[in-house]
């Protein structure tokens, strides 16, 4: 793909439009159902400080380590090893396509606004809770508007890189409005009714509050790394770092302002009560039934515009993957366009699987979004542990010895926040991504014997064990009923 470059402009659209894709548009619902305003703002205050620790550290990554294109698997390969490298590519590859049946879920939910058929409603088998799904004509449409992707990227990266461009533009617009007229229509009153949550005992302690809500803030921030995905593709490499921090700066304050607004309008229980897009509700509380079409139509765009970001980077993650033998060489073929064909039809496939399941289960856009969060942790813990490593080792630092202290701050900041997200994710999830972590495992001998390596060294041995206990504990609880796809 070396002759389809793209400039910082492409770039910057690719991280704004893989972040604003459905979470802000379910952010008012999503952050009140588990927490108060003042949870809310101290959630926020870690995640900016994290994920601006994390943004920083791809920016650095990016122009301290040139020949590492696709960072998010390079960086875990580079500093501890083969499998752990495949791994953070094999859970990324599985976060970006998850992720979009979220999206196209999302999707097929605010269609059903106008057409009902889309929706059917469901009961969690282990906590009878009733949440509304999608039917089965909902899944036929999400299909065909997959595969209707699949032939756009199979046009080339470039071409669909400029649409995405086009949309991305598009769907800020809504949002923009949205921000204006609750700034018009916000009550300081409603806002600290209940600040710390003391008058919900169900929300529990202030920490139990914020615990809940940083999956939350980590989905709606999948995507920060979009420029450092195609840092092979990048015009210059000193734009990767660029519109990292640019595409991070621009959606935090937009998701801020959607949060805390919106907490100004309509108080907790009434938002965590609403049907998402709640964002569609909160402005048709304010303004009257057109709020909710108003914002349905920019989800629209919104969604499409996130399915077509995501799809080009799990593709592209198993394409370059594909190049220096992490993954098997069946991944490097393109088509005449550039497009990686084979990469692309494993990402759809798996999609398409996933929708289908989502009929027999009580399959959820939460849940969906917690199990694309979860995939992600690992890869962006260790992209975060291996530039604290560069600052631990010295190492690229010769030539600007000025730079290691703030580096190394940095680095080591954005790696205990990978962990705190582990442990907030909690147990559940954690043990359903080993469930999609241990398949891989065969992926990674064949690409090793296809190129005649050792295929584990004593450590990794250990890895792959501990891969596969969590594996096999989360099929036995989604065999007793205690965990649930």
């Amino acid at each position: 793909m070396a002759d389809h470059k793209l400039k910082l402009g492409s770039l910057t659209a690719l991280v704004i439009g893989s972040m604003i894709g459905g979470g802000i548009f379910s952010l008012p619902k999503d952050m009140a159902s588990g927490a108060e305003v003042g949870a809310i703002l101290i959630g926020w205050a870690i995640t900016a400080v994290g994920m601006l620790a994390l943004a920083f550290v791809f920016q650095t990554l990016a122009n301290r380590k040139p020949d590492l294109d696709n960072g998010v698997y390079t960086y875990a390969k580079a500093g501890f090893g083969n499998y752990l490298g495949f791994s953070s590519a094999w859970g990324y590859w599985i976060s970006a396509w998850v992720g979009n049946v979220a999206y196209l879920m999302l999707l097929m939910n605010t269609l059903g606004y106008f057409f009902p058929a889309l929706k059917t409603t469901i009961t969690d088998p282990v906590t009878h809770e009733v949440t509304s799904s999608v039917s089965v004509w909902g899944i036929a449409l999400a299909s065909v508007l997959l595969w209707s992707m699949h032939m756009l990227v199979l046009r080339g990266v470039k071409t669909a890189a400029f649409i995405n461009t086009i949309i991305t533009i598009a769907k800020v617009i809504p949002l923009f409005a949205f921000i204006i007229i609750l700034l018009f229509s916000f009550k300081l009153d409603i806002f600290t009714t209940d600040f710390w949550g003391t008058k919900s005992p169900d929300l529990g302690s202030v920490m139990t509050q914020v615990k809940s809500m940083m999956l939350v803030t980590v989905w709606v921030f999948i995507g920060i790394e979009g420029a450092s995905v195609y840092s092979a593709s990048a015009e210059k490499r000193t734009d990767v770092g660029k519109a990292t921090i640019l595409g991070f700066l621009s959606v935090l304050s937009l998701l801020v302002l959607v949060n805390v607004l919106s907490a100004g309008v309509m108080k907790q229980p009434e938002l965590a009560g609403l049907e998402n897009p709640s964002m569609a509700h909160v402005l048709a509380h304010v303004v009257g039934p057109w709020g909710a079409t108003f914002i349905s139509v920019g989800l629209g765009v919104s969604l499409l515009g996130a399915l077509l970001a995501w799809t080009l980077f799990a593709a592209e993650t198993l394409y370059v993957a594909s190049k220096d033998g992490t993954v098997p060489a069946f991944f490097h073929r393109e088509n005449k366009n550039a497009a990686p064909i084979n990469a692309l039809w494993a990402t759809n496939i798996g999609m398409q699987i996933f929708l289908i399941l989502n009929l027999f289960s009580a399959g959820s856009y939460q849940k969906m979004v917690a199990l694309a969060t979860s995939m992600i942790l690992i890869p962006y813990l260790f992209s975060a542990a291996y530039a604290a490593l560069l600052t631990v080792r010295k190492e690229t630092y010769d030539k600007d010895p000025q730079d290691l202290g703030k580096d190394s701050i940095i680095a080591w900041v954005a790696t205990v926040y990978g962990v705190w997200l582990l442990y907030a994710a909690g147990v559940e999830y954690l043990l359903l991504s080993m469930l999609l972590y241990a398949p891989g495992t065969f992926v990674y001998i064949w690409a090793r014997k296809e190129n005649k390596q050792v295929v584990f060294s004593a450590v990794e041995k250990l890895y792959v064990a501990a891969v596969f206990i969590g594996a096999i504990v989360a099929v036995v609880g989604l065999a007793q009923g205690k965990l649930s796809l």
